[in-house]
Parts: structure tokens; C-alpha cells; sequence
């Protein structure tokens, strides 16, 4: 696989666009609960946190339209909703949680300020930005992801290498299964739906390439970026569980953040992980924004008012949800998370699958399975879990809210299995 110039700036620029809030906050909290078990909780992280949105990439770089081709294949009003489903959950819940990780770790230390005022000002800055989106990529990936990748690895090698105490057992009953819903989280799989559609309509902005150069370039900025991922996760995720001796047990996520980058860097430290944090949250803010702008401009006949519009709306959206604390806005991503992940996930795969198993009647059964086995999911996330203990009890992996893979898995096969004797048959 060879890795031009452009592959590399693509890839950066990818890798900035994911990188955000949920990205800095989760892997170090979960290393900590994990300890001796980091090893699997990091297995199942990658699992959802970077394999996927590699496949979504993957998925973008085949397809090469907008977020509408992904659910196509189901029906163009399934898809529809599906699309704003999305782009109405980013604008609402990882784009205003970029700000306020920003308030918490990089504001709130140095200055008095009220997170309204963190937030108008961090949204304006985005709008900024978006307003300008032909230069996204080169910013992104010439200039800001350097910065962020070389402090990030900063605390993580300087984390690995100081003495620290023996590791507390996990205090994590299903390890390898937490890490896999934790990584929901992060929204990278859908961030991959979303910011790959926008890395396609920049690459289209930059000028015209052919449909091969333009596919192996998104793949290999992917890959680029799937790179930078693991070892920010896993590096992450292990200095939590280096330190999970240090910190007492209560600590939120934010403040062991700025623990673990204070034990490792000391005072600077904390300038250190302030400018991390801006940056990552920004960039990442920046392609929740742009993504949503670009698709209601599509689905507008490429209207640039509606494209402005929709940024200033999102923006807003993005100061009044941003001056809320992370933990209450992880926990309301919870419901609208267990229901649309799902679906995401059997999207990607479903997309990369050779075309003879990506059928109009395969992806409408699997995606109708994994609704349907979402819901109790759903339902139990948002107060009815006792209602429905019970249907959860019956299926599979139900108790780890993973009630919809083994369904899901059943009804692939059985089609594949019925799509081979019947097209010899129908010959």
C-alpha cells in the first residue's frame, strides 16, 4: 500500500475529524475500571471504536456518494430518515460535548468563565471554519492533527516509562463487552458515515479524480487514520490502567484526563493537555458541522443558503447543548446510541459485502431484524427495564445489550444460504 503525499494529509486530516471529545475522556476511565484487564477491554474498544469506522471509511471510499447511497438498498425513505436521524443526533450530542470537555479540562483550570460563554465563543469559531470548508482538509491535516498527535503521544510514552505502582484488579465484571459498548460512545462508527461524506465532497471540491485513484486515496487515508486511532486508544486506555492506583475511585472522567496528563508531564502538563483538547474537540466539531451542512445542501438541490443555514442552526444547537457537563450529555446519548448504532453497524458491513450478498432483500431483512431487536434495548435505556427483563432474558447476549447480533447474524446466513439454492433453481 503506498502512501502519497495527499494520502497522508487525507488521512490526518481524517484522523482529526474523528478525533474528539469522547476519544480523550473514555479510553483513560476505561483503562482505570479495567487495570489488569486492560488488554481486553482495549480487544473490545477497537472492535467498535476503530475497526468499524475503518470499515465505514472503507464503505465511503466503494460507495463514493453521500450518507443516502448507505441505506439505499433498503428503500430511499428508510434511508431519509435514517440520514437525519444521524445528522440530527451529532449536531445534538457529540458536537456540543466537543465544548464542553473544552470548558472542563481547558477552560475551566485557567478562567472563570460560564460555559455559555465558552460555548458561544467555541461555535462562532466553528462556524468560522464550516463557513470556509473548501480548505478544511489542508488545515485539518497540514497543521492542527501534527499538533494533536505529537501531544497525545507525549503523556502516552512519558505515562508508559515513569515508575508507578502494581495495577488494581478490574473492577469490570465483563471486560472485553464493556470495551465494545464503550467504544459506542465515542461515536466513531457513526462519525465515519458522517465525515466520510465529507472527506468526499472536499476531495470532489479539490478537483476531479477517477473513481479508482479517488477510492484507493479514501482507503488509504483510513487506514492512515485507523493507525493513528489504535495507538492514541490503546496508549490511552493503558496509562488509565497504569494509574488506576493513583486516583481515587470516584474520579470522574475529565478530571482523571487531567491526572494522568499532570502525573506524566507535570505542570506544563495541563497547558499541554488545554491545547489538546481544544484542538481535537474543535476539529471534530468542525466535521460533525460541515457533514450536516453538506447533506441538507444536497438534498436542496445544492442550495449554499441551506448549506449556511443549516451550519448556523447546528452552531446554535451546539452553544445551548455545549454548556451542559460531559457526564449528563454522555448519559442522554445512551438511548438514542443503543438504537441507531445497531443499524449503523449492519450498514458498513452490509456496504463493503460483495455486491451478490448485499441484496435489496438482505439489507431490508437484516436492517428489520436489528430494529426490531434494538427496541428492548432501547425501551430498558429510558426507564421500562423491568418491563422488558424478560424478552431480554430470552435472546442471546440480551443482558449485554447485544441482543441484536445473534439475530441479525441468523437472518444473514439463512438468506445467503437460500439466495445459493434458489438462484440455481431459478436458472
Amino acid at each position: 500500500m503506498k502512501f502519497t503525499k495527499e494520502s497522508l494529509i487525507t488521512g490526518f486530516a481524517l484522523f482529526s475529524m474523528f478525533f474528539g471529545a469522547g476519544n480523550l475522556i473514555l479510553p483513560p476511565s476505561l483503562g482505570f475500571k479495567a487495570g489488569d484487564a486492560w488488554f481486553l477491554v482495549t480487544i473490545g474498544f477497537m472492535i467498535s471504536a476503530v475497526i468499524l469506522p475503518l470499515l465505514g471509511i472503507f464503505a465511503h471510499a466503494r460507495l463514493q456518494g453521500t450518507l443516502m447511497d448507505f441505506g439505499k438498498k433498503v428503500s430511499p425513505v428508510f434511508s431519509l430518515i435514517y440520514c437525519v436521524l444521524i445528522y440530527l443526533i451529532s449536531v445534538a450530542l457529540p458536537s456540543p460535548r466537543t465544548a464542553s470537555v473544552t470548558h472542563e479540562i481547558a477552560v475551566t483550570p485557567f478562567f472563570g468563565s460560564s460555559p455559555i460563554l465558552t460555548s458561544t465563543i467555541y461555535f462562532v469559531l466553528v462556524l468560522i471554519f464550516v463557513l470556509n470548508r473548501s480548505k478544511i482538509l489542508d488545515v485539518l491535516g497540514k497543521f492542527l492533527t501534527p499538533i494533536i498527535f505529537i501531544v497525545i503521544l507525549s503523556i502516552i510514552c512519558v505515562g508508559v516509562f515513569i515508575p508507578h505502582p502494581a495495577m488494581n484488579a478490574s473492577t469490570i465484571s465483563e471486560p472485553l463487552v464493556q470495551g465494545l459498548l464503550e467504544g459506542y460512545q465515542t461515536f466513531d462508527a457513526i462519525a465515519a458515515v458522517v465525515v466520510g461524506g465529507v472527506l468526499i465532497i472536499s476531495l470532489d471540491l479539490k478537483g476531479a479524480q477517477e473513481f479508482q485513484n479517488k477510492r484507493m486515496l479514501i482507503r488509504n487515508a483510513g487506514v492512515i487514520a485507523g493507525i493513528g486511532l489504535f495507538i492514541t486508544y490503546a496508549g490511552l486506555i493503558f496509562n488509565g490502567a497504569l494509574f488506576n492506583t493513583t486516583f481515587p475511585e470516584d474520579i470522574s472522567r475529565t478530571q482523571l484526563l487531567s491526572g494522568l496528563s499532570y502525573e506524566t508531564l507535570g505542570n506544563i502538563g495541563s497547558i499541554f493537555l488545554s491545547v489538546l483538547v481544544s484542538l481535537a474537540c474543535f476539529t471534530t466539531a468542525v466535521g460533525i458541522v460541515t457533514g450536516t451542512s453538506d447533506f441538507f445542501k444536497g438534498i436542496f438541490n445544492n442550495s449554499s443558503p441551506v448549506y449556511v443555514g443549516t451550519a448556523i442552526i447546528s452552531c446554535a444547537l451546539g452553544v445551548v447543548m455545549g454548556q451542559f457537563d460531559v457526564s449528563y450529555i454522555i448519559d442522554v446519548a445512551v438511548p438514542a446510541l443503543l438504537f441507531i448504532y445497531p443499524i449503523t453497524i449492519v450498514l458498513i458491513l452490509l456496504n463493503i459485502l460483495p455486491e451478490h450478498w448485499g441484496t435489496p432483500l438482505i439489507f431490508r431483512a437484516v436492517v428489520l431484524v436489528t430494529i426490531l431487536f434494538s427496541i428492548p434495548d432501547f425501551l430498558a435505556s429510558i426507564g421500562f427495564k423491568e418491563e422488558v427483563q424478560p424478552i431480554l432474558k430470552i435472546i442471546p447476549f440480551g443482558n449485554n445489550t447485544l441482543g441484536w447480533v445473534l439475530p441479525v447474524f441468523i437472518t444473514f446466513v439463512l438468506l445467503i444460504l437460500l439466495s445459493n439454492v434458489w438462484r440455481p433453481a431459478k436458472n
